[in-house]
């Protein structure tokens, strides 16, 4: 019977058969002496131990896929990694041909010479490759136009517009297995985002693909965003296709909203938040609150059912902007306060001001796991303050779009700030993006928007 392996996957097994299990490699062969050691010597010996060594390029790495793309070997690490579900492979767990210019498409090769996937590979950030098929396929022109085409028709069938009357994100970067790729659309336009080495450089293609699919009426590219600075690509705004366009009017519900394609957050507007936005309109009553509101898109939702809403936000142009968009969609119930969101919070609930709906949006406090306690304290402040001042059955939508904040932090915050504050809070949803924004399984970094509807019992 041959011991030759058949696949990567034999080929693993019978590597683990010959060396042993992962707990036993990991921590390494015990000598005699070690083995009668106390217990807390084996984590003394895992710091000691040596890492592994990177891959090794050699005769694998210089070859060619079929397709005629440059090979890159990735460690076991990274196998591991991907066989996990997740797309970004590190600098460290790569050996790269001498040369090899980012934004290229790269074959993957593990230390054995096994197919892997095929990927898009970059020389400056410290993500040096984001995998984009784990299929020997050519990826070329129409690899990309199908790609596409599917993002398209899963958007039709989770929200579909077929007058073109609303915003949506159209391609969501990984999540959509086109790393580095942001597409929304705002009625007839589009806005992009090409924030990797591969996919700046092959930014006319996306957009004649785009322009070919969809036929909007202009594409514009809001490539002025920092992220690119780990690339090495320079900010950049302006229009691809088509003429500028001026403010765009869209629907979000029955709301009537206006986008900056060049000027506005982000791509425009903030479109993760768009269903949460209509589902708090659904809960909201009486006296309403919607802080760190920006253009008031929270407050307008409100502003359909509760009685009166107060709108806060610290700029004064983010507070124009919404008492434009109160004006446009017919709502005197609506009031715009410019003011510190936190210091409002703290005043009112000192003076035991009460609300019924409260809207808690604020920016992401968490930049970094550096600052994850201070943004926890943050975020505590500000929920226990609502909870001292939401009435017996009153309603609370609290958010954070912290990515260093995961599910169970963020919960548990709420849960002490509710505990301080001596309520009894129930959950009605737990709610993310929109359906828009899909997550991919083994990848955390697409999963960043939590959103809690709770109601004070």
């Amino acid at each position: 019977m041959s011991d030759q392996p058949k696949s990567p996957k034999d080929a693993r097994r019978l590597e683990r058969v010959k060396q042993g299990s992962r707990a036993a490699r990991d921590v390494g062969q015990a000598s005699p002496a070690a083995r009668g050691r106390p217990a807390g010597s084996f984590g003394q010996m895992a710091k000691s131990a040596p890492r592994r060594p990177p891959p090794v390029l050699g005769s694998i790495g210089e070859s060619t896929g079929a397709s005629g793309e440059p090979t890159v070997v990735v460690s076991r690490r990274a196998v591991e990694r991907l066989d996990l579900g997740h797309v970004w492979i590190y600098r460290s767990d790569i050996a790269a041909p001498a040369g090899l210019e980012g934004g290229e498409v790269v074959r993957l090769a593990d230390e054995r010479g096994w197919f892997v996937g095929k990927a898009f590979y970059g020389a400056q950030s410290q993500i040096a490759v984001r995998l984009l098929t784990r299929e020997d396929e050519t990826v070329d022109d129409a690899f990309f136009a199908r790609r596409l085409a599917q993002a398209k028709s899963l958007r039709d069938a989770v929200s579909p517009d077929p007058e073109r009357r609303r915003a949506g994100r159209l391609v969501h970067g990984e999540a959509d297995l086109l790393p580095g790729l942001i597409v929304d659309r705002y009625a007839d336009y589009l806005s992009i985002q090409t924030l990797t080495e591969a996919t700046d450089a092959r930014r006319d293609l996306f957009a004649d693909l785009l322009q070919d699919l969809l036929q909007p009426r202009a594409i514009v590219e809001r490539n002025d965003v920092r992220v690119r600075a780990h690339e090495g690509l320079p900010q950049r705004k302006g229009v691809l296709r088509g003429e500028a366009p001026g403010p765009v009017e869209f629907l979000e519900g029955e709301v009537r909203l206006v986008a900056d394609l060049l000027e506005g957050q982000k791509t425009g507007a903030f479109l993760d938040q768009a269903e949460n936005r209509v589902e708090a309109g659904r809960y909201a009553r009486g006296r309403a609150l919607d802080c760190f509101t920006y253009g008031g898109a929270f407050a307008l939702q409100l502003a359909r059912h509760a009685e009166t809403v107060t709108a806060v936000d610290i700029s004064e142009q983010a507070a124009a902007q919404g008492r434009a968009a109160a004006a446009r969609n017919g709502k005197t119930n609506l009031e715009f306060k410019v003011a510190n969101a936190f210091d409002l919070l703290s005043d009112e609930a000192e003076k035991g001001e009460r609300y019924d709906t409260i809207v808690l949006d604020p920016p992401a406090f968490a930049k970094s796991k550096a600052s994850l306690d201070a943004a926890l304290r943050g975020y505590k402040e500000i929920n226990l303050r609502a909870f001292l001042m939401l009435s017996r059955g009153g309603v609370l939508i609290t958010c954070s779009c912290s990515f260093h904040i995961d599910d169970q932090q963020f919960e548990s915050m709420v849960l002490a700030a509710a505990t301080d504050a001596k309520r009894n809070v129930q959950v009605i949803e737990r709610r993310g993006a929109g359906r828009d924004h899909p997550t991919l399984l083994g990848v955390p970094e697409t999963r960043y928007l939590k959103c809690l509807i709770l109601r004070v019992l």
